[in-house]
């Protein structure tokens, strides 16, 4: 049996979970923080908020910031919208040094009026993240807002000059949601923490590349956001309206996929998506991209192990959870690395 098929057959067994914890000390394990999270935006309590960050520092959810992305938001989210920030910082910082890297990237990413300075006067009871708060502060560190969707692309006759070279095209330093899916898991995250639609609307302008035949990431994320819109929409009226509301504002590309995101989540026809998300990266893997099935010169340009990406994980794991690509804990790129690793 494939890894695929053993994922979906564990991941099925998986009993749905409702009710979010209620009373103090209920926040004792990860399934509870996560369910906790998913209906925080309901009824918003940050005074829970160090509770729940002390308990994913001591299962250790928050090590690996490429699997910690709905952490993050969630944290941006809370201190975004607390008008007493400062007073939640503070009381956040209580977690090991290892894992404050969360905080420093949740108050940059909060949108906050005073973010800076927020950094700027926790900075010495955050000692070992210095580096990090400067490039923040210095801008060298983009904020939630400022991060761009794709690498800047070096052009043609760059990427020739590079082939011909022999040498090995080298990833790039620069955070984006094409090389760091674990963002929009990010932007999830913040969703749940007070239900704002911006993560939302900057969710939905990554839907065409769910139709890419030549990047696999970009195929990967935008599979991961038609699914996830998909299903939250199925389940959150209010949601569903905003995406019908959306559509008229969009570009063309952006409102074909939205259309198909609003008519699977109104039919409840979700796992639709899901298998054609699947079917598409089936045959990316099996043929390779397009541009270089046309042209033999890119054909042997960066040839390479192409992962599947975590659709399946991000589907099963929004349905039964309330939360996009968390999978014991795991996120986005996680369920990346378990695919791409050998068969």
């Amino acid at each position: 049996m494939s890894r695929v098929a053993v994922l979906i057959a564990v991941l099925v067994l998986i009993v749905p979970v409702r009710a979010a914890p209620s009373h103090v000390g209920e926040l004792s394990s990860l399934e509870a923080v996560q369910k906790w999270m998913y209906s925080y935006r309901q009824k918003p309590d940050p005074a829970r908020v160090p509770e729940a960050l002390r308990t994913l520092n001591r299962v250790g959810a928050v090590k690996d910031p490429e699997t910690s992305g709905i952490y993050v938001g969630f944290l941006a989210g809370v201190i975004g919208s607390d008008p007493k920030a400062d007073e939640l910082v503070a009381r956040l910082l209580s977690v090991s040094s290892a894992d404050q890297w969360v905080i420093v990237r949740a108050i940059a990413f909060s949108g906050a009026p005073d973010w800076q300075g927020l950094l700027l006067k926790y900075a010495d009871r955050m000692p070992a993240r210095k580096v990090m708060i400067d490039k923040y502060l210095s801008g060298e560190l983009p904020t939630l807002t400022k991060v761009a969707l794709e690498p800047a692309n070096p052009g043609m006759m760059a990427k020739l000059r590079l082939y011909l070279s022999g040498r090995p095209a080298k990833p790039g330093k620069e955070m984006t949601f094409e090389t760091h899916p674990e963002l929009l898991d990010t932007l999830w995250g913040y969703y749940f923490a007070g239900g704002a639609y911006g993560p939302i609307l900057r969710i939905v302008t990554v839907l065409p590349w769910s139709k890419e035949r030549d990047n696999v990431d970009k195929l990967n994320v935008g599979s991961m956001a038609k699914y996830t819109l998909s299903t939250y929409a199925m389940r959150d009226p209010a949601l569903l309206e905003l995406l019908k509301s959306e559509v008229n504002h969009e570009p063309k590309e952006v409102a074909a996929v939205l259309n198909e995101v609003i008519e699977a989540a109104d039919t409840a026809d979700v796992g639709r998506v899901r298998k054609e998300a699947l079917a598409a990266m089936d045959d990316l893997k099996r043929k390779g991209p397009s541009s270089r099935r046309d042209v033999a010169l890119w054909g042997q340009v960066g040839e390479g192990a192409i992962s599947l990406g975590c659709v399946v994980a991000a589907a099963m794991s929004a349905a039964v959870l309330g939360i996009p690509c968390v999978v014991g804990g795991a996120a986005t790129s996680a369920a990346v690395r378990y695919w791409s690793s050998p068969q």
